[in-house]
């Protein structure tokens, strides 16, 4: 048997089968068992980290030295050059507008009522008809003011009658008072009798002159020219002066469309007003795109509303095909002014970043760069440039997103481009067994 195997669990010092130190025995006198001393455990450590370090510096070489994978090949390469799209600058015009949202409003709108009461005897429009001014629109019964025109007529009468006689006796006073056979007194009392009599008559005038003037309003007639609404009110009702209206027409050949501008666009307007130019409004459709109708700005309201930093303006419309109709909401287009042969370059062409406001040129052998520049007024795509392209260069207009500034670009369609990016895009030829040259070679390290 072992002799090992023979040994107490716990020894002391002097055993034989105890091959252990002084220091490995407690204070007790038995010796540790199974329990690692401190030098041990940092032995042990030590001897890890070199085996940590070692495996580190193998894997290191390893992939250093492996061959190079199609991946790393196609990476060490220079990128390719990008397909753009690009535009050629120019000159061209810029047309400075003013936009806003507009309400077509009637010039003239008016509630046909009636100035006179009474029974409504026929309404003589239709409901949706153009009428003219003047046109008959609808009767009331005439036959009490004709009775009492008739009545005034005939108190005229006596009392002209009476101004006659008054007047007759005057003229006999006044003869007898020359002759001095009647008191003066007389004769000056006849004279403002005359006077009343003549009040009289005048006013049985003004009361014949009444009653035809009502005649009158019992015909209803169009007060303005334009298109008539529903009707009101029917035949046979009596109406009176306090009543809502027989109808409504409203005005449509010219109309007028009313929109409000900030009032920061409000000196160039006002500028343009006062230099007599005219100004030329143009209608849109709610979705702007397709213009309804031309016409020309009429006036600027006085005065500015506060609550929205805003002013009003009309422009008139000949409206002649009816296609601007009342209440309807429109887009308005103002042309201020019209900026003639300015170097213009498309929206697309610009970019927005840490530069500022900038855009790609290609320069000499499609080599881009950056190029900031200063914008004017935008129109219809369009905008114009004050500072930063000529014309004649060519800017990118699509594919901007993969640019950066020295980078080489193709254009389609460019003959000389597709060679030069075509050499450029090429792959070295193959060598032994399909395999390029640079293929299965190893980095070497120092």
């Amino acid at each position: 048997m072992d002799d090992r195997a023979r040994r107490p669990e716990v020894v002391t010092k002097g055993d034989p089968y105890a091959h252990t130190l002084d220091d490995d025995f407690r204070d007790d006198g038995t010796a540790f068992r199974d329990e690692a001393k401190p030098g041990k455990r940092r032995l042990a450590a030590v001897v890890m980290l070199g085996l940590a370090a070692l495996a580190g510096l193998g894997l290191y070489q390893f992939t250093t030295t492996r061959p190079a994978t199609p991946d790393a090949a196609k990476a060490a390469r220079p990128a390719p050059p990008q397909p753009v799209a690009v535009a050629t600058i120019g000159t061209g015009d810029i047309k400075i507008v003013v936009s806003a949202l507009g309400t077509v409003t009637p010039i003239a709108t008016v509630t046909v009522k009636s100035r006179v009461s009474g029974h409504l005897l026929e309404v003589a429009f239709k409901e949706g008809q153009i009428v003219e001014k003047g046109d008959f629109l609808a009767q009331i019964d005439p036959r009490p003011f004709e009775l009492a025109r008739d009545q005034q007529e005939g108190q005229l009468m006596r009392d002209q009658g009476l101004l006659d006689q008054a007047r007759t006796n005057l003229a006999r006073y006044q003869m007898l008072v020359k002759q001095n056979s009647i008191a003066r007194q007389q004769a000056e009392d006849q004279a403002f009798i005359v006077k009343q009599y003549e009040g009289v008559v005048k006013m049985d005038v003004a009361l014949i002159e009444a009653q035809k003037l009502n005649i009158a309003y019992a015909r209803i007639t169009a007060p303005i020219a334009g298109r008539i609404g529903l009707r009101l009110v029917d035949a046979g009702n009596y109406v009176q002066t306090t009543d809502t209206g027989i109808a409504v027409i409203t005005q449509l050949h010219p109309i007028s469309v009313i929109f409000n501008v900030p009032e920061d666009e409000l000196p160039k307007i006002m500028a343009a007003i006062r230099a007599g130019r005219s100004l030329a409004v143009t209608a849109y459709d709610r979705a702007n795109v397709t213009p309804i109708a031309v016409g020309k700005l009429a006036t600027v309201d006085n005065q500015i509303d506060q609550t929205t930093g805003t002013a009003k303006i009309r422009a008139d419309f000949e409206n002649l095909d009816d296609k601007l109709f009342p209440s309807q909401f429109v887009n308005a287009r103002l042309l201020v002014e019209t900026l003639r042969d300015v170097v213009t370059v498309p929206l697309a062409a610009i970019q927005r970043g840490a530069p500022g406001t900038y855009t790609y040129v290609v320069g000499s052998e499609n080599i881009v760069s950056v190029r900031q520049v200063e914008l004017g007024p935008t129109d219809s795509g369009m905008v114009a440039v004050t500072s930063g392209l000529s014309v004649g260069e060519r800017v990118v207009v699509d594919g901007a997103d993969r640019l950066r500034d020295g980078g080489r670009v193709v254009v389609p369609g460019d003959a000389a481009d597709s060679g030069r990016a075509d050499k450029a895009t090429a792959r070295p030829p193959a060598g032994p067994a399909g395999r390029r040259p640079d293929e299965g070679r190893r980095k070497t390290t120092p």
